[in-house]
Protein backbone atom coordinates (compact mmCIF):
# COMPACT_ATOMS: atom_id res chain seq x y z
CA UNK A 1 0.00 0.00 0.00
CA UNK A 2 1.40 3.41 -1.00
CA UNK A 3 2.20 5.89 1.77
CA UNK A 4 -0.11 8.89 1.77
CA UNK A 5 1.86 11.07 4.19
CA UNK A 6 5.49 11.92 4.93
CA UNK A 7 7.08 9.93 7.76
CA UNK A 8 10.54 11.55 7.87
CA UNK A 9 11.56 14.37 10.25
CA UNK A 10 11.60 17.95 8.95
CA UNK A 11 15.27 18.29 9.92
CA UNK A 12 16.29 15.28 7.86
CA UNK A 13 14.16 16.38 4.93
CA UNK A 14 15.82 19.80 4.87
CA UNK A 15 19.25 18.20 5.00
CA UNK A 16 18.33 15.94 2.09
CA UNK A 17 17.13 18.92 0.07
CA UNK A 18 20.31 20.92 0.64
CA UNK A 19 22.37 17.89 -0.40
CA UNK A 20 20.52 17.51 -3.70
CA UNK A 21 22.51 18.29 -6.83
CA UNK A 22 19.65 17.75 -9.28
CA UNK A 23 18.15 21.17 -10.20
CA UNK A 24 14.53 21.84 -9.24
CA UNK A 25 11.87 24.12 -10.67
CA UNK A 26 9.36 25.96 -8.46
CA UNK A 27 5.87 26.02 -9.93
CA UNK A 28 2.46 27.31 -8.87
CA UNK A 29 -0.95 26.54 -10.33
CA UNK A 30 -4.61 26.60 -9.37
CA UNK A 31 -7.98 25.75 -10.85
CA UNK A 32 -11.49 26.56 -9.76
CA UNK A 33 -13.44 23.42 -10.61
CA UNK A 34 -15.93 21.31 -8.62
CA UNK A 35 -14.27 18.32 -6.92
CA UNK A 36 -16.90 15.89 -5.67
CA UNK A 37 -14.72 13.95 -3.22
CA UNK A 38 -11.73 16.07 -2.10
CA UNK A 39 -10.25 13.47 0.33
CA UNK A 40 -10.20 10.75 -2.35
CA UNK A 41 -8.80 13.19 -4.92
CA UNK A 42 -6.14 14.25 -2.39
CA UNK A 43 -4.99 10.68 -1.72
CA UNK A 44 -4.79 9.77 -5.40
CA UNK A 45 -2.84 12.94 -6.20
CA UNK A 46 -0.35 12.19 -3.38
CA UNK A 47 0.23 8.68 -4.74
CA UNK A 48 0.96 10.10 -8.20
CA UNK A 49 3.18 13.04 -7.23
CA UNK A 50 5.24 11.59 -4.39
CA UNK A 51 7.20 9.12 -6.60
CA UNK A 52 8.17 12.05 -8.86
CA UNK A 53 9.98 13.77 -5.98
CA UNK A 54 7.50 16.66 -5.89
CA UNK A 55 7.69 18.88 -2.78
CA UNK A 56 5.37 21.69 -1.78
CA UNK A 57 1.92 22.66 -0.48
CA UNK A 58 -1.28 21.70 -2.25
CA UNK A 59 -4.77 22.55 -1.03
CA UNK A 60 -7.80 20.66 -2.30
CA UNK A 61 -11.44 21.65 -1.72
CA UNK A 62 -14.85 21.21 -3.30
CA UNK A 63 -14.19 24.42 -5.27
CA UNK A 64 -10.86 23.31 -6.79
CA UNK A 65 -7.11 23.06 -6.23
CA UNK A 66 -4.32 25.48 -5.29
CA UNK A 67 -0.66 24.40 -5.43
CA UNK A 68 2.87 25.71 -4.91
CA UNK A 69 5.44 22.99 -5.57
CA UNK A 70 9.02 22.28 -6.59
CA UNK A 71 9.77 19.54 -9.11
CA UNK A 72 13.10 17.91 -10.05
CA UNK A 73 13.92 19.24 -13.51
CA UNK A 74 14.37 15.70 -14.81
CA UNK A 75 10.78 14.90 -13.79
CA UNK A 76 9.12 18.10 -15.00
CA UNK A 77 7.67 16.54 -18.14
CA UNK A 78 6.33 13.56 -16.18
CA UNK A 79 4.84 15.97 -13.62
CA UNK A 80 3.07 17.96 -16.31
CA UNK A 81 1.76 14.82 -18.00
CA UNK A 82 0.46 13.55 -14.66
CA UNK A 83 -1.46 16.77 -14.04
CA UNK A 84 -2.76 17.04 -17.59
CA UNK A 85 -4.05 13.45 -17.44
CA UNK A 86 -6.57 14.77 -14.88
CA UNK A 87 -9.37 16.04 -17.12
CA UNK A 88 -10.13 19.37 -15.43
CA UNK A 89 -6.40 20.16 -15.10
CA UNK A 90 -5.56 19.50 -18.75
CA UNK A 91 -3.58 22.48 -20.13
CA UNK A 92 -3.75 24.33 -16.81
CA UNK A 93 -1.25 27.20 -16.80
CA UNK A 94 1.85 26.39 -14.75
CA UNK A 95 3.50 29.51 -13.35
CA UNK A 96 7.27 28.99 -13.19
CA UNK A 97 9.03 31.02 -10.49
CA UNK A 98 10.97 34.04 -11.66
CA UNK A 99 13.86 34.11 -9.16
CA UNK A 100 14.41 30.56 -7.99
CA UNK A 101 17.14 28.32 -6.57
CA UNK A 102 14.89 25.26 -6.36
CA UNK A 103 15.18 25.08 -2.56
CA UNK A 104 11.70 26.42 -1.81
CA UNK A 105 10.13 23.25 -0.34
CA UNK A 106 11.45 20.04 1.22
CA UNK A 107 8.32 17.92 1.74
CA UNK A 108 5.03 17.23 -0.06
CA UNK A 109 1.91 18.26 1.86
CA UNK A 110 -1.53 17.89 0.32
CA UNK A 111 -4.35 19.09 2.57
CA UNK A 112 -8.12 19.11 2.24
CA UNK A 113 -9.64 22.50 3.02
CA UNK A 114 -13.14 23.99 3.06
CA UNK A 115 -12.02 26.37 0.31
CA UNK A 116 -8.80 26.88 -1.62
CA UNK A 117 -9.09 30.60 -0.81
CA UNK A 118 -10.81 31.60 2.44
CA UNK A 119 -13.27 34.26 1.26
CA UNK A 120 -16.06 34.55 3.83
CA UNK A 121 -18.67 34.42 1.06
CA UNK A 122 -21.91 32.84 2.25
CA UNK A 123 -24.29 33.99 -0.49
CA UNK A 124 -25.41 30.78 -2.25
CA UNK A 125 -26.04 32.69 -5.48
CA UNK A 126 -22.34 33.60 -5.82
CA UNK A 127 -20.96 31.85 -8.89
CA UNK A 128 -17.25 31.54 -9.74
CA UNK A 129 -18.16 30.81 -13.36
CA UNK A 130 -19.21 34.46 -13.75
CA UNK A 131 -15.76 36.02 -13.43
CA UNK A 132 -13.92 38.98 -14.91
CA UNK A 133 -12.10 39.03 -18.20
CA UNK A 134 -8.52 37.78 -18.31
CA UNK A 135 -5.85 40.32 -19.26
CA UNK A 136 -2.25 39.48 -20.13
CA UNK A 137 0.86 41.63 -19.66
CA UNK A 138 0.44 43.66 -22.85
CA UNK A 139 -3.25 44.23 -22.18
CA UNK A 140 -2.87 45.42 -18.60
CA UNK A 141 -0.06 47.76 -19.70
CA UNK A 142 -2.38 49.21 -22.33
CA UNK A 143 -5.35 49.57 -19.99
CA UNK A 144 -3.18 51.32 -17.42
CA UNK A 145 -2.64 54.20 -19.86
CA UNK A 146 -6.41 54.87 -19.73
CA UNK A 147 -7.38 57.26 -16.91
CA UNK A 148 -10.65 55.32 -16.61
CA UNK A 149 -8.70 52.31 -15.31
CA UNK A 150 -8.28 51.44 -11.64
CA UNK A 151 -5.75 48.75 -10.66
CA UNK A 152 -6.55 46.96 -7.39
CA UNK A 153 -4.02 44.92 -5.39
CA UNK A 154 -5.74 41.96 -3.70
CA UNK A 155 -2.74 40.94 -1.59
CA UNK A 156 -1.76 41.62 2.01
CA UNK A 157 0.17 44.67 3.17
CA UNK A 158 3.45 42.80 3.67
CA UNK A 159 3.21 41.73 0.00
CA UNK A 160 2.21 45.16 -1.32
CA UNK A 161 4.90 46.86 0.74
CA UNK A 162 7.85 45.40 -1.19
CA UNK A 163 6.39 45.55 -4.70
CA UNK A 164 3.24 46.52 -6.61
CA UNK A 165 1.94 47.92 -9.88
CA UNK A 166 2.33 51.64 -10.44
CA UNK A 167 -0.53 53.58 -8.80
CA UNK A 168 -2.23 50.37 -7.64
CA UNK A 169 -4.82 50.72 -4.88
CA UNK A 170 -4.18 48.75 -1.70
CA UNK A 171 -7.24 47.38 0.14
CA UNK A 172 -6.32 48.05 3.81
CA UNK A 173 -7.37 44.85 5.54
CA UNK A 174 -5.66 41.91 7.21
CA UNK A 175 -7.42 39.15 5.29
CA UNK A 176 -8.81 38.38 1.85
CA UNK A 177 -12.25 37.71 3.33
CA UNK A 178 -12.27 41.27 4.70
CA UNK A 179 -10.85 42.74 1.50
CA UNK A 180 -13.69 41.59 -0.74
CA UNK A 181 -16.50 43.71 0.78
CA UNK A 182 -14.04 46.56 1.40
CA UNK A 183 -13.09 46.63 -2.30
CA UNK A 184 -16.78 46.82 -3.24
CA UNK A 185 -17.33 49.67 -0.78
CA UNK A 186 -14.19 51.61 -1.77
CA UNK A 187 -15.08 51.51 -5.46
CA UNK A 188 -18.88 51.73 -5.25
CA UNK A 189 -18.91 55.20 -6.86
CA UNK A 190 -16.66 54.13 -9.73
CA UNK A 191 -18.61 51.26 -11.26
CA UNK A 192 -18.19 52.80 -14.72
CA UNK A 193 -14.39 52.47 -14.57
CA UNK A 194 -12.20 49.61 -15.79
CA UNK A 195 -11.41 47.64 -12.63
CA UNK A 196 -8.34 45.37 -12.87
CA UNK A 197 -7.71 43.01 -9.96
CA UNK A 198 -4.32 41.36 -9.48
CA UNK A 199 -2.52 39.13 -7.00
CA UNK A 200 0.53 36.83 -6.83
CA UNK A 201 -0.51 33.92 -9.05
CA UNK A 202 -4.09 34.73 -10.05
CA UNK A 203 -6.16 32.75 -7.56
CA UNK A 204 -7.27 35.63 -5.32
CA UNK A 205 -7.86 38.18 -8.08
CA UNK A 206 -9.91 35.68 -10.11
CA UNK A 207 -12.29 35.20 -7.17
CA UNK A 208 -12.25 38.94 -6.47
CA UNK A 209 -13.27 39.69 -10.06
CA UNK A 210 -16.24 37.33 -9.72
CA UNK A 211 -17.20 38.99 -6.45
CA UNK A 212 -17.10 42.46 -8.03
CA UNK A 213 -19.36 41.30 -10.86
CA UNK A 214 -21.66 39.71 -8.27
CA UNK A 215 -21.94 43.16 -6.67
CA UNK A 216 -22.93 45.10 -9.77
CA UNK A 217 -19.63 46.10 -11.37
CA UNK A 218 -19.45 45.58 -15.13
CA UNK A 219 -15.98 46.33 -16.54
CA UNK A 220 -13.99 43.94 -14.37
CA UNK A 221 -10.70 42.31 -15.36
CA UNK A 222 -8.15 40.14 -13.60
CA UNK A 223 -4.50 39.54 -14.42
CA UNK A 224 -4.10 36.05 -15.82
CA UNK A 225 -1.51 34.13 -13.83
CA UNK A 226 -0.95 37.11 -11.54
CA UNK A 227 2.38 38.84 -11.05
CA UNK A 228 4.35 35.63 -11.68
CA UNK A 229 2.93 35.19 -15.18
CA UNK A 230 3.12 38.95 -15.84
CA UNK A 231 6.85 39.03 -15.08
CA UNK A 232 7.43 36.04 -17.36
CA UNK A 233 5.50 37.63 -20.25
CA UNK A 234 7.28 40.96 -19.82
CA UNK A 235 10.63 39.19 -20.11
CA UNK A 236 9.63 36.99 -23.05
CA UNK A 237 7.99 39.80 -25.02
CA UNK A 238 10.45 42.53 -23.95
CA UNK A 239 7.66 44.74 -22.62
CA UNK A 240 7.96 47.68 -20.26
CA UNK A 241 7.21 46.51 -16.73
CA UNK A 242 4.57 48.37 -14.77
CA UNK A 243 5.26 46.31 -11.67
CA UNK A 244 8.06 47.64 -9.48
CA UNK A 245 10.03 45.95 -6.72
CA UNK A 246 9.73 42.37 -5.45
CA UNK A 247 6.94 39.85 -5.62
CA UNK A 248 6.35 38.26 -2.20
CA UNK A 249 6.02 34.47 -2.39
CA UNK A 250 4.85 31.98 0.24
CA UNK A 251 7.85 29.67 0.40
CA UNK A 252 11.31 29.85 1.92
CA UNK A 253 12.41 32.48 -0.61
CA UNK A 254 9.86 35.02 0.73
CA UNK A 255 10.24 37.01 -2.47
CA UNK A 256 11.35 37.04 -6.09
CA UNK A 257 12.83 40.17 -7.62
CA UNK A 258 10.94 41.68 -10.55
CA UNK A 259 12.82 44.98 -10.84
CA UNK A 260 15.81 46.45 -9.01
CA UNK A 261 13.68 49.09 -7.30
CA UNK A 262 13.73 48.88 -3.50
CA UNK A 263 10.52 50.61 -2.45
CA UNK A 264 10.25 49.42 1.17
CA UNK A 265 12.24 50.28 4.29
CA UNK A 266 13.86 48.26 7.07
CA UNK A 267 11.43 48.07 9.96
CA UNK A 268 14.26 48.55 12.44
CA UNK A 269 16.39 51.39 11.09
CA UNK A 270 14.30 52.86 8.26
CA UNK A 271 16.92 52.41 5.55
CA UNK A 272 15.86 51.16 2.09
CA UNK A 273 15.36 47.38 2.25
CA UNK A 274 12.91 44.78 0.94
CA UNK A 275 14.14 41.47 2.39
CA UNK A 276 11.60 39.69 4.57
CA UNK A 277 12.78 37.53 7.43
CA UNK A 278 11.18 35.58 10.25
CA UNK A 279 12.48 36.53 13.70
CA UNK A 280 14.86 33.78 14.82
CA UNK A 281 13.42 33.72 18.33
CA UNK A 282 11.23 30.59 18.26
CA UNK A 283 8.76 32.26 20.62
CA UNK A 284 8.19 35.05 18.08
CA UNK A 285 8.83 34.29 14.39
CA UNK A 286 7.58 37.74 13.42
CA UNK A 287 7.65 38.28 9.66
CA UNK A 288 9.31 41.64 9.04
CA UNK A 289 11.64 43.56 6.70
CA UNK A 290 15.27 43.72 7.80
CA UNK A 291 18.34 45.21 6.11
CA UNK A 292 21.70 43.42 6.18
CA UNK A 293 23.15 45.78 8.80
CA UNK A 294 20.25 45.16 11.20
CA UNK A 295 20.32 41.44 10.47
CA UNK A 296 23.95 41.37 11.59
CA UNK A 297 23.29 43.68 14.56
CA UNK A 298 20.27 41.73 15.85
CA UNK A 299 21.26 38.23 14.62
CA UNK A 300 18.12 38.04 12.48
CA UNK A 301 15.83 38.95 15.40
CA UNK A 302 13.22 41.72 15.44
CA UNK A 303 14.18 43.25 18.81
CA UNK A 304 17.04 43.20 21.29
CA UNK A 305 14.73 41.27 23.65
CA UNK A 306 14.22 38.53 21.06
CA UNK A 307 17.95 38.51 20.38
CA UNK A 308 18.62 37.88 24.08
CA UNK A 309 16.17 34.95 24.12
CA UNK A 310 17.66 33.57 20.89
CA UNK A 311 21.07 33.26 22.56
CA UNK A 312 19.77 31.44 25.63
CA UNK A 313 20.37 27.66 25.90
CA UNK A 314 17.78 25.66 23.96
CA UNK A 315 16.22 24.15 27.08
CA UNK A 316 15.82 27.56 28.70
CA UNK A 317 14.16 28.90 25.53
CA UNK A 318 11.81 25.93 25.54
CA UNK A 319 10.88 26.63 29.16
CA UNK A 320 10.03 30.23 28.35
CA UNK A 321 7.74 29.08 25.53
CA UNK A 322 5.76 26.59 27.62
CA UNK A 323 2.11 27.55 27.83
CA UNK A 324 2.52 30.22 25.16
CA UNK A 325 0.64 30.34 21.84
CA UNK A 326 3.64 30.76 19.56
CA UNK A 327 4.24 31.23 15.86
CA UNK A 328 2.01 34.23 15.51
CA UNK A 329 3.13 37.39 13.92
CA UNK A 330 2.99 39.09 10.52
CA UNK A 331 2.81 42.73 9.55
CA UNK A 332 -0.57 44.36 9.75
CA UNK A 333 -2.26 45.49 6.54
CA UNK A 334 -3.67 48.53 8.32
CA UNK A 335 -0.19 50.13 8.12
CA UNK A 336 0.19 50.30 11.89
CA UNK A 337 3.50 48.56 11.26
CA UNK A 338 3.18 45.67 13.73
CA UNK A 339 0.38 43.92 15.47
CA UNK A 340 0.71 44.17 19.28
CA UNK A 341 3.67 42.16 20.49
CA UNK A 342 2.62 38.74 21.79
CA UNK A 343 4.30 35.77 23.41
CA UNK A 344 7.36 37.64 24.62
CA UNK A 345 8.93 36.45 27.90
CA UNK A 346 8.50 38.68 30.92
CA UNK A 347 11.57 40.83 31.61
Amino acid sequence: MALLHNRVSQKELKERLMAETEPRTTISFYKYHPIENPPAFRDELYKQLSPLGVFGRIYVAHEGINAQVSVPAVNFQAFRETLYAIEFLNNTRLNVAVDDDGKSFWVLKIKVRDKIVADGITDPSFNMENKGKYVNAAEINGLMTDPATIVVDMRNHYEYEVGHFENAIEIPSDTFREQLPMAVNMLKDQKDKNIIMYCTGGIRCEKASAYMLHNGFSNVYHLEGGIINYASQVKEQQLETKFIGKNFVFDDRLGERITEHVIAKCHQCGQPADTHTNCRNDACHLLFIQCKACRDKFDGCCTAECQTVYHLPAEEQKGLREGQANGIMIFNKSKKRLRPRLNQPDN
